[in-house]
């Protein structure tokens, strides 16, 4: 059951004091059980010198005391609620707790919990504390021994962290094995796993020659799906021993794959845990963006091995110190696997997408609140959006003002200060000023600090003047940023801005310079400039900022034709569909209601759409940059620019412009579709994945083009590629197009997809989620979801999916969820609290759809605030609940 805190108390960064007592080893026994989990915990301690003497407070939750000793002996102790408390302890001394909890009923699955006969652990941020009594905190780091014993039959698998030391047959059909970590770790990186699995086995050689094995651990049937994997870790390791100089430090390295997680992955130390998504691919049952997920996710938590495992954080408000610094890591090394050129870019252009989408919302809501964070009712709830990719902008800007090189020696001194350490956000930005210390960082550290500090997007204004007589142009530039929850006002940051010119026909006129804006305002002067320029600003999006220019039309189209930094040419896209949305939602000609189908008649300007297709027909540009530069903004994106924002009105004019795009550019899509519908043998390269993805675009806008015709021809030929597809980007996509145009062969094809793959548990999670976020015919989809909610395949204590199908209407799909009669939030509203009291981290992630209410028009916002308090009135939240709940609703 989940913790139930009706006033959840508030966690400061400044109370912050070190453990009074350190724990040097810890062996724990587990005789696993689903019902009754026998754990025997044998841990040394030492008083702390530095902190003044006091009582030991550990921490457990849910778990059933039977025995303490200290020294062997019996001993005086309290146990009070979620905690145990021992007094007038000795300087050293050891401390033995036995325990029992029981994993088959853990619904939150955090701590020790079963899935599909098996066992498994999340123990980040405090799950640990559900599995024995401890100091739940990163700064407490032990050396771990474990021994497992299990039903051999049962659970032939047994798993921990570090290096497998003995194993051996036990009676009554039950074996063990024991395992040690060499390096010293915190709890929150402790894992098991018992189960039944198969393995996919690598041997590597590591450029130190060092031999290690790599294993990848599923259910037996999934082992087809584990290549892709094994491929991604094995270019992890070899990454970042050429980046960076780190090498892998165990003998093994395992992955292991369980449906039931409420995150993507977990980096244990040497043991990681992940979501099956982000593992099981082969070409028939995932798609190019699922292959990209789990290259990238991979990475990311075996690069966590070093930036978050042998350097971890002192709290958990440091979080970002190894979350924001491991995301800049993953970002780089799949740029870096993507290739050169726009496939570079293509790669930053969509990092910087997710995280306008979703973390500048974030920013400017009740939930905002900086990288480095000043207090917290429940840890889980800051796993965000702003620890995550804001921190690894933050850690990219720091890149930027040092230089790769400087990034390096920086990071290179950092690890040899503090490895085997809990350490501070500081700690790492010191490190990297100290290793360049005539750099631009240095020289503005102080001032640099502030983007851990203070929270919300600070917003950048351009203005440009030329000066024919002395061949001058000046750039000014001005900063601010608006207030937060407890910060009402800012100070200005360090913001490093790329900047070059070039002139109407293309000429660069200035290349690319790094000015770093530290005031509320300044200005830049470029020299020799001998004809009106068009400035080329924020290149690479060289900071998380929004940035407002005084670019005109004409400006906008010239970036688009001939700026050759690739991100401000997909910007002056999205910059020119950004403006012609919100103009036309302004306008009262809007009728949502217009011919039932909430796509209002559109005609983009002429300009425009000659930009596009002259993007659409250059055959020096990557598939998959053509892609993007054609997508127009998301719904959620558009509102964000707006105040108030008319979720339905927006709809319709996003899909109006889709409706144009789709005619206008008719004969393009065509040729475009004819000319990239066949890759060849499936491979998931940049490359191939670009054309897929360009004729699936294709493929989405004729089909949407014939069937507001009545023309038959191209959603037939969808529904046929939809049955002869190779691979299930390419299934998909076009599955994808029929749902999308409303086509009557849409029905038909989806029960077909479900009937084909209905074993295959990651893709009917596909299945719930198109029909989730599909068209909202005259508000259809919500019957739709509710009638799916019934179905024998779905369940809400699998988040997978759960966010599937509820996270889909609520979270992806504006129009369904935002309905005029409040039945959509009414459907919110159950859903956060029945999920809640199964796994209170997956209802605090839905109870955030209507964090942002405030921005809605009438008749929403009020429906959407008397859905928050109907939430509110229930007394049995959670903590991690209750903590959204509150900030939403408070003023």
């Amino acid at each position: 059951m989940p913790r139930t805190d009706i006033a959840p108390t508030t966690i400061r960064r400044a109370d912050y004091q070190a453990p009074p007592y350190f724990i040097d080893t810890i062996d724990l026994s587990f005789d696993l059980d689903p019902a009754k989990t026998r754990v025997l915990s044998k841990m040394s301690l030492r008083r702390n010198p530095e902190v003044p003497t006091q009582a030991l407070v550990l921490n457990g939750e849910d778990l059933n005391l039977a025995r303490v000793l200290v020294d062997g002996k019996g001993c005086s102790f309290r146990a009070e609620g979620q905690s145990l408390t021992l007094d007038n302890l000795p300087d050293q001394f050891s401390l033995e707790i036995f325990t029992t909890c029981t994993p088959d009923k853990n619904t939150s699955l955090s701590g020790l919990y079963t899935s599909d006969n098996a066992f498994f652990t999340q123990c980040e941020a405090e799950g640990f504390r559900r599995i024995t009594y401890f100091l739940d905190r990163p700064d407490v780091m032990a050396l771990f021994s474990v021994t497992l014993r299990a039903d051999k039959a049962k659970y032939p698998v047994l798993l921990s962290n570090g290096n497998l030391v003995e194993q051996a047959d036990l009676p009554d059909g039950r074996h063990m094995a024991k395992w040690v970590d060499p390096h010293k770790k915190p709890c929150y990186l402790f894992a098991l796993v018992a189960a039944k699995l198969v393995c996919r086995e690598q041997r590597i050689k590591s450029r130190s020659g060092n031999n290690h094995l790599l294993q990848v651990y599923v259910r037996p049937g999934d082992l087809d799906k584990t290549e892709h994997a094994m491929n991604s870790l094995v270019a992890s390791v070899a990454w970042d021993e050429t980046r960076f100089g780190l090498s892998l430090d165990l003998e093994r390295f395992m992955i292991v794959a369980v449906s039931d997680f409420n995150m993507g992955a977990m980096e244990n130390k040497g043991l990681n845990i992940f979501n099956t998504k982000f593992v099981l691919a082969n070409p028939a049952t995932a798609t190019d963006v699922d292959h990209a997920g789990i290259e990238s996710v991979v990475g990311h938590e075996y690069f966590h091995n070093w930036t978050g495992n042998r350097i971890t954080c002192r709290d958990w408000f440091q979080l970002s110190l190894k979350e924001g610094l491991t995301v800049f890591r993953d970002q780089e090394f799949s740029m870096d696997l993507a290739g050169s050129g726009s496939a570079r870019s293509v790669m930053r252009i969509q990092d910087v997408r997710q995280l306008r989408s979703h973390q500048f919302p974030e920013d400017a809501g009740p939930m905002a609140h900086p990288i480095r964070p000043d207090e917290y009712a429940a840890i889980d709830n800051f796993y965000t959006m702003t620890v995550y990719e804001k921190g690894a902008e933050v850690v990219r800007m720091q890149q930027t003002l040092v230089g790769v090189t400087g990034f390096r020696k920086g990071m290179d001194l950092y690890f040899e200060r503090f490895d085997g350490q809990a350490v501070t956000c500081d700690d790492f930005t010191q490190a990297i000023s100290d290793a360049n210390p005539d750099s631009l960082l240095t020289q503005h550290l102080a001032q640099f600090k502030r983007w851990y500090g203070q929270a919300g997007t600070p917003r950048v204004t351009a203005r440009g003047s030329f000066d024919a007589q002395a061949q001058t142009y000046t750039l000014t530039f001005g900063q601010s940023c608006a207030p937060t929850p407890g910060q009402p006002t800012k100070e200005p940051f360090v913001i490093p801005i790329e900047v070059g010119l070039i002139a109407t026909d293309g000429t660069e006129l200035a290349p690319s310079r790094l000015h770093v804006l530290t005031e509320s305002s300044d200005a830049i002067v470029f020299n020799n400039i001998v004809s009106s320029p068009v400035a080329s600003i924020l290149r690479g999006f060289s900071a998380p900022v929004i940035l407002e220019t005084d670019h005109d039309e004409t400006a906008l189209l010239t970036l688009l034709a001939h700026d050759k930094d690739a991100f401000n040419r997909w910007e002056a896209a999205q910059s020119l569909m950004l403006r012609f949305a919100i103009k036309s939602v302004a306008s009262k000609s809007i009728d949502p209601e217009t011919n039932g189908s909430n796509v209002i008649k559109i005609d983009l300007p002429t300009a425009l759409i000659d930009a596009l297709r002259a993007i659409l027909r250059d055959p020096t540009l990557d598939a998959a940059f053509k892609d993007l530069i054609l997508t127009p903004p998301g719904e959620g994106f558009i509102a964000e620019q707006m105040m108030p924002a008319d979720p339905q009105a927006i709809h319709a004019v996003r899909e109006g412009m889709r409706s144009s795009l789709a005619h206008a550019l008719h004969d393009d899509w065509v040729a475009t579709f004819e000319a990239n519908k066949d890759t060849g043998a499936y491979v998931p390269d940049a490359s191939s994945s670009g054309k897929r993805a360009l004729a699936n675009l294709a493929l989405c806008m004729l089909t949407l083009a014939a069937a507001q015709r009545d023309d038959p021809f191209w959603p037939g030929k969808a529904l046929q590629r939809f049955k002869d597809a190779a691979n299930m980007t390419d299934r998909f996509g076009a599955l994808t197009a029929l749902v999308l145009a409303h086509s009557p062969l849409a029905k038909p094809a989806l029960e077909r997809f479900l009937a084909q793959f209905k074993g295959e548990a990651l893709v009917v999670d596909k299945w719930f989620a198109l029909q989730a976020s599909g068209p909202d015919l005259g508000g259809n989809v919500l019957p739709i979801v509710r009638q799916l909610m019934q179905h024998p395949d779905f369940s809400t204590k699998n988040p997978n999916r759960a966010r599937s199908l509820i996270f889909s209407f609520c979270n992806a799909n504006p129009a369904a969820f935002h309905r005029t009669d409040a039945a959509g939030y009414v459907f919110w509203a159950e859903q956060v609290v029945a999920l809640d009291a199964i796994n209170p981290q997956i209802a605090a992630r839905l109870a955030r759809a209507l964090d942002r209410w405030r921005k809605l028009a009438a008749p929403f916002q009020a429906a959407a605030q008397e859905a928050l308090k109907r939430v509110s009135a229930s007394s049995t939240l959670s903590a991690d609940t209750r903590e959204v709940i509150n900030k939403a609703l408070s003023d």
